[in-house]
């Protein structure tokens, strides 16, 4: 192959808005089809909705009203602050580095730092348009992708309340098929509303507003879980609240000048560090970080004046100067607290006290659990492992996967086909225990559940997963179903991390084969396999694939290859999951029987 030239004309100079729409992630993180909560057409929503918060943070404002298209997926955003100046409103929104963000005396605590966000929104919109509203006067400018179309100024003769408008709908081009989801937007107006008490939000008519700041959140995230009244803290600089619950996980919200900061950073490392040394000047104990923060929920929101954010997604913060002054504040305030209110801190110590001694148990449970792995064998037997693991913070294994498979037979077939490099198998013996209700030293007395824990490595910590996909892959029949519900129960209630960072898939496989002596058509769904019949013609063969076991390795090969078909198990729109897990899991046998008594729907084609 001839080397490829290096001249001149290779190096380009993109204007701002041919920066953004190329280099799209730099600036909203992924695009997605707005099926997850942080796909990019939220992340348009959230630029436009901070600087209408921002006025309220400045104390102009109380009321935001938001407008969305679910079938256009046209947004309108009216807020009632101040106004862009009439002067700059094209600049504010079409020139990088441009905006009122960058002057203190204007804006002293906004998550707005860079002079970005609006300019995104345009550059990624088919249209938009902006119209401010100040003393009489209006200024207003349209745009397509980007691009000015018109520009106007004049005398409001409505007489308009001060603020501004904005209405945009994302590209097509960029965001190709996309849909607001109404419960991602709730959820987002939630937190805005959580973390700016008094302000309201009306989506489409819809109020919503918190007056309790953070400790709404809590509430409103525990379900009534928790074990005593919530610890809780605000000024205008600094808000902290927390509660323990019986759960086995630690959740914490943490927010920086109204930005959900979804990857913590030094707030959060800084919040959790303060709590503990806190309970342990409190109860003159030394307890160690995981037996504090077990059944946690908490929730802290910081306002600095510059802060250091790892993107432009602003998920992270950065700031380490502001570390240990802010472990000492929030030392401080926590063991005030408990001063304060001696029976909720006595409930606390209690909880953790518990904590303490279940997890010297656990210990044990662990040792003899080891013991007994290690007097069977040195291998998992359930194991057929690969070459490659997954390394945290490397490359290396990111292609790695495990199926889980019911049974020898369709563990059988993958073993023939798959990729001894980085698929590696792990076979059940039967259908796993319902952990829904157990304890976790149940997890180290059942022999299948503890090999599947030591073949994932995440028996400590779910940082150690040995491989990037985890992958259930059951018969499309109803034990199979059930198989595969048991297993996600049990990554729900122990190892939740697994599927928050999407680790955690069902292998879809094909339920007919269709063909006839010229081609072979595979179909997931009984619509593909109509379309495949008449491709096929008259009379063509049709086979039901019952389980994995029927597919033949040669067969197999495909489906685990490069044409593998997975569909992610996700749990960001379940906002209430552990009660759904635990309505349909439970020991809750009677009620789960009248509900599906109740919401039973016969058809004629059932009767027939």
């Amino acid at each position: 192959m001839p080397p490829v030239s290096y001249n001149d004309e290779h190096i380009l100079t993109l204007s701002a808005i041919e920066h953004i729409r190329q280099r799209t992630g730099m600036y909203i993180g992924r695009t997605g089809d707005g099926s997850q909560y942080e796909d990019g057409i939220y992340m348009l929503l959230k630029e436009v909705l901070d600087n209408a918060v921002d006025e309220f943070i400045m104390g102009h404002g109380k009321r935001i009203d938001i407008t969305i298209d679910y079938e256009s997926g046209q947004v309108k955003i009216r807020d009632f602050g101040r106004g862009i100046p009439l002067g700059k409103v094209v600049e504010c929104v079409s020139q990088i580095n441009t905006g009122g963000k960058f002057n203190d005396d204007a804006f002293q605590f906004s998550v707005g730092m860079n002079g970005v966000g609006t300019k995104a929104v345009n550059a990624l919109s088919e249209d938009f348009e902006v119209r401010s509203f100040r003393d009489g006067s209006y200024s207003e400018a349209f745009f397509r992708q980007g691009d000015l179309i018109s520009r106007k100024q004049g005398r409001n003769a409505r007489n308009e309340r001060n603020g501004t408008y904005v209405r945009f709908i994302p590209d097509k081009l960029i965001f190709k098929k996309f849909r607001f989801r109404e419960e991602h937007v709730l959820r987002r107006l939630r937190m805005y509303a959580y973390l700016n008490a008094g302000l309201s939000f009306y989506l489409n008519g819809e109020q919503i507003i918190s007056q309790n700041g953070l400790l709404d959140l809590i509430y409103d995230e525990a379900k009534f879980e928790t074990l005593y009244h919530p610890f809780h803290f605000r000024t205008k600089k600094l808000e902290i609240v927390f509660t323990h619950t019986n759960r086995y996980s630690e959740d914490y919200y943490s927010f920086v000048n109204g930005q959900y900061t979804n990857d913590g950073g030094t707030h959060l490392s800084a919040f959790k560090e303060g709590i503990l040394k806190a309970v342990n000047e409190f109860s003159k104990k030394k307890y160690n970080g995981d037996e504090v923060r077990e059944g946690i929920i908490g929730a802290i929101s910081i306002r600095l004046k510059e802060p250091i954010f790892e993107s432009q997604t602003k998920n992270k913060l950065g700031n380490q100067e502001i570390r240990s002054e802010l472990v000492a504040e929030i030392k401080k305030i926590t063991e005030e607290m408990f001063h304060r209110e001696p029976r909720e801190a006595a409930k606390l110590i209690e909880k953790i006290e518990e904590t303490s001694k279940l997890r010297a148990e656990l210990n044990s449970v662990k040792k003899l659990a080891r013991e007994r792995a290690r007097k069977t064998t040195v291998r998992v037997p359930q194991l057929k492992d690969c070459k490659h693991h997954l390394r945290k913070g490397s490359a290396k294994g990111i292609e790695t996967m495990i199926f889980i498979t019911e049974g020898q037979s369709a563990g059988g077939s993958i073993t023939q086909c798959r990729d001894v490099m980085n698929q590696a198998i792990f076979t059940l013996k039967g259908k796993p225990l319902n952990v829904c209700d157990l304890k976790r030293d149940a997890l180290y007395k059942n022999v299948e559940i503890y090999n599947l824990m030591r073949s994932l490595d995440i028996e400590e910590s779910v940082d150690h997963l040995r491989y990037q996909k985890v992958i259930i892959a059951t018969d499309a029949d109803v034990d199979g179903l059930h198989i595969r519900n048991l297993l996600i129960t049990l990554f729900v209630r122990f190892f939740k991390r697994v599927i928050q960072e999407g680790h955690l898939y069902i292998l879809e496989t094909p339920l007919f084969r269709v063909r006839n002596k010229k081609e072979t058509h595979y179909c997931y769904s009984e619509k593909e396999r109509l379309t495949a019949m008449e491709k096929c013609g008259r009379n063509p063969e049709i086979t039901r694939f019952k389980g994995l076991g029927e597919i033949s390795p040669a067969e197999f090969k495909g489906f685990i290859g490069k044409e593998i078909r997975l569909t992610p198990v996700d749990c960001s729109t379940d906002h209430a999951l552990d009660d759904t897990i635990n309505f349909y899991m439970g020991r809750n046998t009677p009620e789960r029987r009248n509900y599906i008594m109740d919401n039973l729907v016969i058809t004629e084609e059932s009767l027939s």
